[in-house]
């Protein structure tokens, strides 16, 4: 359970992670799908329309223009295995929840700490308290002066 008192795995997913609470924020317009709006709303002057191109161009299996939530997960698990223009042009895999993972880790220190994850909730309008964002630093695996890994941050993300 994260500190809300929601659960962490679905009962039908077999231990896999709930993801759907992190879909619920990114879908803005809460249409079951995230679209190009979505994430310019979500991400604001923290991604360019750059980012979201490939936000979009990774996740959007169907490429229909949006991100329905089995996609999301795709991504989340790193199984998406496409062969887009944009992998080419980068060399290699792309891992779109890395980039998220940059952008929000503003002091360039490989670890997303408290200072991060206020000054992100806080701008992306979500009203938590530092014990809250201790709490979900340390669901992480982290440690509250030193943040946490990607990998932790993944674990956040399936709260």
């Amino acid at each position: 359970m994260c500190p809300t008192g929601s659960v962490l795995h679905s009962a039908a997913g077999a231990g896999k992670p709930n993801l759907r609470s992190a879909f619920d924020v990114l879908d803005v317009d809460r249409d079951g799908k995230i679209s190009r709006e979505d994430l310019r709303t979500s991400y604001g002057g923290f991604v360019g329309d750059d980012m979201i191109g490939t936000m979009m161009t990774v996740a959007d299996s169907n490429e229909d223009g949006y991100v329905e939530f089995e996609d999301f997960e795709k991504v989340l698990d790193g199984s998406i295995n496409r062969n887009s223009e944009e992998k080419r042009k980068n060399g290699g895999e792309m891992n779109v929840m890395e980039d998220v993972f940059k952008v929000i880790d503003k002091d360039g220190d490989g670890k997303v700490g408290v200072e991060d994850l206020k000054s992100y909730l806080s701008w992306a309008g979500l009203q938590v308290d530092d014990d809250d964002i201790k709490a979900m630093i340390k669901l992480g695996h982290g440690e509250e002066n030193g943040g946490v890994t990607y990998q932790g941050f993944l674990q956040i993300l399936s709260l």
